[in-house]
Formats: structure tokens, sequence, C-alpha cells
């Protein structure tokens, strides 16, 4: 209860002060899209049940489309608005609707895509009994994970066999320590940056 009242009072008040920049940014990728600036996409999310999630619209061609980013990295397929709404975290902040409403919480695993929650054995499955985050433990362990995947030969490959089991690994203990003062650390060193141990 603590935490999920944590979330409606921030994302809230989150809200109200970066409504004038999700509606810019928003306008902005509309123009640049030639499309609906909203990216809305179904997730997996608190006891394997699908909700939308919400984010400013950063690519072309595939941005309506219900793959997930990993099948298309190459820059030709980023705005050049999503460029920058992407590196400095513009893009996310539809995503507090999603807090306010219940779907995610600001600290939490990310939500899986289809085809990968369904992936979760035995006890990962713990990961579906919390919200989804827009950051964790394992989104600050991995914030650079785009750069990693397009360094790869096979990127899909190296999701599925390093990246997401590790990420899996990093929620499950997440959830089975979890400590609400630890979420608030993870919110600040989502904010000020640098490193954490994991």
């Amino acid at each position: 209860m603590k935490k999920r009242l944590f979330d409606i009072i921030l994302s809230f008040f989150a809200l109200l002060l970066s409504f004038p920049l999700i509606l810019v940014a928003w306008i902005i990728a509309s123009v640049e899209t030639k499309s609906n600036g909203l990216f809305i996409q179904d997730r997996v999310g608190l006891n394997g049940r699908l909700f939308c999630v919400f984010k400013i619209k950063t690519m072309k061609l595939i941005a309506d489309s219900n793959t997930t980013s990993i099948s298309s990295l190459n820059d030709i397929h980023i705005t050049r608005s999503g460029k920058f709404f992407r590196g400095t975290k513009i893009d996310e902040l539809p995503q507090l609707w999603n807090v306010f409403i219940g779907d995610m919480s600001f600290v939490g695993p990310r939500p899986d895509v289809i085809g990968y929650a369904d992936k979760l054995q035995d006890g990962d499955k713990i990961i579906l009994s919390v919200r989804p985050g827009i950051t964790g433990p394992a989104q600050l362990r991995y914030k650079n994970e785009e750069e990693m995947l397009i360094a790869q030969d096979d990127p899909i490959k190296y999701n599925d066999e390093v990246i997401w089991p590790d990420k899996v690994k990093i929620n499950r203990r997440y959830i089975e320590n979890y400590s609400f003062f630890r979420d608030i650390f993870y919110i600040w060193k989502t904010v000020v940056g640098g490193d954490v141990k994991y």
C-alpha cells in the first residue's frame, strides 16, 4: 500500500509538471513521423494481464507494428527527435499515466512484450506478481542496452541468451529482497545517473 500510494502521489504531480513537455514532444513526434506521435503497445503486466504502455514515438516504419525494438536497431528507423527523446528519456514520460492508473509502478521489472513473459518458468514467475516499472535495477544495469545490442552480430540471440536471462535474475532478486527505501534509491540513480551494485 505504501508503494502504491507513493506511485499515485508522485505520478500525479509529475504529470502536472511534465504535461507541457509531453504535449510538445507529442506534436514534434507526430509531425516527424507523419502519424500519431504516441507509441502504444501491448505489454504484460501484473498477474500476466495485458495493458497498453504509452511512450513518445521515436521510430518510423516499425513504430506502428507490434514488434520489439530489438528487431530493428538501425539508426535509419530512429527519427531525429527520437534520438533526443531517447537520450533524455522524454519518450518515457507518458508512462507516468500508466503509473497513475495502476498499470505500472515507478520501480519494478520492465513490462515485457508477449512472447518473453511467457518464457518465465517456476520461481521466475514471481516477476509477474508485481506491477512493472519505469525504472529498476535491471533497467539501470542495461541503460545502454541498444548500444550493446548494436555491437553484436546477432542482437536478438544475444538478447535472448544473455541480456534477458540476466534481467530475470536481477528482477527476481529485487522482488525477493524488496525495500521501499531501495525503490527511492533506484529512482534517485535514474535521475542523477551513476553505477549501481547488483
